[in-house]
């Protein structure tokens, strides 16, 4: 079809011509609502991100001398972020002198681990960053 031909059927019918591959020979052409077809793609684009599942990385901070409740109470919340399917990042935070005793921090990491191992991995083990040392759990599937 002529160019003329497909501008007046495109006027006549109140749509648009819209180039749909410009490097073929010769040129495709639509004849289309252009606005409703953005429309469209701009919601295809928006489902398509209600549906995507993003994965946080959540922070329980500990201390050293954390009491059995309060370390069964944070337990808890880590397993429920586990559960959502985000990373839970540990943080046992040393005050004072508590930085001499690094084998604290070491064993409460060690019972968070022992406890989670049926809902979680270690991603990341236990690691010293300045006055915290910092271990990262993930969700089985996400190894």
């Amino acid at each position: 079809m002529q160019i003329d031909d497909a501008l007046e059927t495109a006027d006549r019918e109140s749509l648009d011509l819209v180039e749909v591959s410009p490097n073929a020979a010769p040129p495709v052409c639509r004849i289309m609502d252009y606005g409703k077809y953005k429309y469209e793609q701009k919601k295809k684009a928006s489902d398509a991100r209600k549906s995507q599942h993003v994965t946080h990385l959540k922070e329980v901070k500990f201390r050293p001398g954390t009491s059995m409740h309060d370390f069964d109470f944070k337990l808890n919340n880590v397993r429920r972020f586990l559960k959502e399917g985000h990373k839970a990042k540990i943080t046992i935070t040393f005050r004072g002198r508590q930085i001499a005793y690094p084998d604290l921090g070491r064993k409460l990491l060690g019972r968070v681990a022992e406890a989670t191992k049926e809902e979680a991995v270690v991603e990341q083990y236990p690691r010293f960053e300045g006055r915290n040392m910092t271990m990262i759990l993930a969700p089985p599937s996400q190894n």
